[in-house]
Order: structure tokens, then sequence, then C-alpha cells
């Protein structure tokens, strides 16, 4: 199958180039001395996770029990789900992941959480591994660093079902800081909670052999951090405009990976002599950016939200009208939600159909 035979919209991964930031992201981890586990919550899709196995990865960072589920029995192994794991309908799943990847770690914020873990794989026989979340100013999960969670690790050890590995910290709100010396600047301040903290940990005898962290915007940045030993980066394999946007070591665009990601379209409509109407609107993309997609190597066009099903295009230079039936690319505001809105990702070769990966965790955010 060619790219002129797949129906629209549909969402293209180019394979080269996701192939390329593959390998770019496992030689820079592997040169720093760390390790990677990536977030799978980008892409959700087995095949993607099990090729950045292959190519050195510890494992995969999934966001839910559910991702968790998925990624387990397509054999992905080291899972971390990086989302508390909280009540008895959620933890009785997590023990069915247990039992395909037992090696599964869990994150906890909350002595009671520590609490119900424990007990629940106490009855259950078995072991459950826990690193201790600290909040390193995203003020949404993880306990306070320093004291608070020093106490919390020990709520931990006090489980004999639970054994305490290390930290996370995910400072989420530094991956996007534009201008990479802003972006420096805010990660060192806020990630230095995490390396007290573990200084903390180091200092009372409890384990840190993992530390983990980081993204995509930063993975340049906290890779230098000594006391981190993982990153985390998720949207690197895929890239899209927000990160493009946020400007990289060398200037003012973030070309340190590809803009692999593609969601092809078909111009269905041309009502006038300066616009047109492709099949991709509101049910296409993400829309939690304040941008819009951007048309791949067609430009004197710009891009409109026209409803759920459409998207309008309007001519900007003399000439560059598309005709109907047309095929048109365009690259995502964001990756994650975008890939989530698909059952299915085109992997191409060229112009040709690779192979058909399946969005296996595709709505499974429970």
């Amino acid at each position: 199958m060619t790219r002129a035979e797949l129906p629209t919209p549909a969402l293209l991964l180019d394979l080269d180039r996701f192939e390329r930031n593959i390998r770019k992201m496992a030689a820079h981890v592997k040169a720093a001395g760390k390790k990677l586990r990536p977030h799978a919550k980008t892409h959700k899709c087995p095949e993607i996770a099990l090729r950045q196995v292959a190519a050195g990865a510890v494992g995969v960072c999934v966001a839910k029990v559910g991702e968790a589920e998925v990624m387990a029995a397509a054999g992905v192994r080291n899972l971390l789900i990086t989302t508390e794991v909280v009540g008895p309908e959620k933890i009785g799943r997590l023990l069915g992941v247990l039992d395909r990847q037992p090696e599964t770690l869990v994150v906890v914020d909350h002595p009671d959480n520590v609490r119900e873990l424990g007990q629940a794989m106490e009855r259950a026989g078995r072991v459950l591994n826990v690193l201790v979340d600290v909040d390193v100013g995203g003020r949404r999960t993880g306990v306070e660093p320093g004291e608070p969670a020093l106490a919390l690790a020990r709520a931990v050890r006090h489980e004999p079902a639970l054994n305490l590995r290390g930290l996370q910290g995910y400072a989420g709100q530094c991956a996007h800081v534009a201008g990479f010396e802003e972006r420096q600047r805010a990660s060192r301040r806020w990630m230095a909670r995490l390396m007290k903290t573990r200084e903390l940990f180091e200092k009372h005898g409890l384990p840190v052999d993992i530390v983990s962290g980081g993204s995509s915007g930063t993975f340049n940045i906290d890779s230098e951090l000594e006391g981190l030993t993982e990153l985390q980066s998720g949207s690197y394999c895929v890239m899209d405009l927000d990160y493009r946007r946020i400007g990289g070591k060398g200037g003012s665009a973030y070309d340190d990976f590809e803009m692999a990601l593609t969601v092809l379209t078909t111009v269905i409509s041309v009502p006038s002599a300066d616009m047109a109407m492709i099949d991709a609107g509101l049910k296409a993309f993400s829309t939690d950016k304040p941008f819009v997609p951007e048309a791949v190597e067609w430009p004197g066009l710009e891009y409109s939200w026209a409803g759920d099903e459409h998207g309008r295009l309007t001519v900007t230079e003399p000439g560059r009208l598309p005709r109907l039936g047309d095929r048109i690319e365009f690259f995502p505001p964001h990756c994650d939600p975008t890939i989530n809105l698909y059952d299915r990702i085109y992997a191409m070769r060229g112009d040709k159909v690779e192979a058909v990966w399946e969005v296996a965790a595709r709505g499974r955010s429970q």
C-alpha cells in the first residue's frame, strides 16, 4: 500500500526519522552514563515501545494502569506507572499486571496509599517495587521534598510487601520553557529539590538505585545531573510543533530530534479561489495549544478549525490553492493527544506503508 491509497485522515510515522530519533536519544543517554525509560503515554503503541527497548531502553513508563495492562500483555518489561495507583479497583488490576511483569514499579505520595498497596500485596503474596514521587514544582502529584519524602519512604519500608527502590521527580513545567538557557535554569532549579532529597535518603541509608525524571525538552539538561539515574523522555521519538517552538541549544528551533509524525488529509472541497476544505478537524488533531497544524512542504497555506470533521485552508500565496482530491500532510500541534485520536499508525518507508501499528493503549486512561 502507498500513501496515495490510505484512507484519510490518517496518522503517519516516517520510519527513517523515527529510527534516527530512537538512535540519537539512546546514544545520548548512554554517553551520559544514564538509563532511558521513555514514556509510552506519548505513543500508546507496543510496537514503538518494543523498538525503544531493543535500542537500549531499560523499559518504559506508562501513565495509567490501563496503559500498563496493554504494554505488559505485549511483552514490554520493566514498566514504571508514573501516576499513583489508588483504590481497590485499580490495585486489583495492578495485580494482573504483576502476574505478567512482576518487576513493574509504581509511585506513591501519600501514607494511606502506601498502606493500601502494602496490605493488598501482602494478601496476594506479592512484593511491589515502589518509588517515592516528589513534587519538583509541577504542583500535580508528589510529596514535598526533604523530610516529608523521607517520612513517606520510611512508611514504605515499614510495609513488608513493598520494596523501596528510589525516587521519581517530573518537572513537567520546565519541558516547554522557551529558550535553552531559560529552560536550563528552570530545570536545574526545580530538579535540585529531587537531588537534595536523594542526598537525604542516602544519608539515612535508604535505597536510591532508581532516581527517575526528565523530559524531551530537558533531556540534554537533566542528563547532566549526577544524581539522576534515568530519563523519562517521551515525545522525542515522534516530536510535534509544540516542542519545535521552544528553541534548542544552538538556536531558536528545537531540532535535536526530527518531526516524524504527520496527519495525512484530503482536500474535499474548494468553495472559492482562496480557500479549500480538508477532511481533518477537531477530531483529527489535538486542540489544546494556541496554534494550529502546519502543512508539510506546502507553503502559502494557513490552517484554521472548521468543526469536528473539517479544516479550512486559506491561501496566502497566489497560485498555491490545492485542487480537489489533493493529499496534504500536517504536523500536529501536540503529539500525545493527537495519537490518542487514532486506532492505528501507518509506518511509512518513503511513500510505502511498511507496517501498520495499533495504538493499542488508545483511550486506556483508567
